[in-house]
């Protein structure tokens, strides 16, 4: 199933998902340098980080939900697609909710129960990332027109590996 939102012949999500990740994960990383006795700047710039990655995570999920509603119901690829949606959605409002809190604080700076939210929207988030590389590099949506949206878990050992184990 080819990705029905494309530039220059290339899917778009896949584009913009790197950016908001990339984002995210510095700005969860510089507020706990920040807390540890790091630079004082480091609150701050994790705040930019968090406010642009928030409007980028938008961003890739409408692109995515292009993808997602073109894939058929039914298959592998529906419950992964959904599955990687929902995480994302809550790795968003996660990272919005510390935004908030932040956005009017004295300080910029994160706290402790701040980083343990966010730590925890990027452990949700590294999941996502893997349901979403399932999904492309598996499954083949948004690549390949003729992709096996039923295909099996990239867990499962491929069917050779199998019948080698049974020999």
């Amino acid at each position: 199933m080819e990705s029905r939102l494309k530039v220059l012949g290339h899917p778009v999500h896949p584009m913009l998902v790197m950016f908001p990740v990339a984002l995210l994960v510095t700005a969860v990383l510089f507020d706990i340098v920040d807390t540890v006795g790091g630079p004082d700047f480091l609150g701050e710039v994790a705040y930019w980080n968090i406010t642009v990655a928030l409007i980028g995570g938008l961003l890739a999920a409408a692109a995515g939900s292009f993808d997602l509603l073109a894939i058929p119901t039914g298959t592998r690829a529906k419950r992964v697609g959904l599955l990687h949606a929902a995480a994302n959605i809550a790795v968003i409002l996660l990272f919005a909710a510390v935004w908030a809190v932040r956005l009017n604080a004295d300080s910029r700076a994160a706290g402790g129960a701040l980083i343990a939210i966010e730590v925890v929207a990027v452990a949700i988030l590294g999941i996502s990332a893997w349901l979403g590389g399932e999904l492309v590099d598996r499954l083949g949506v948004g690549v390949d027109r003729d992709a096996g949206l039923d295909a099996p878990s990239s867990l499962r050992p491929p069917k050779a590996a199998q019948r080698i184990g049974e020999v």
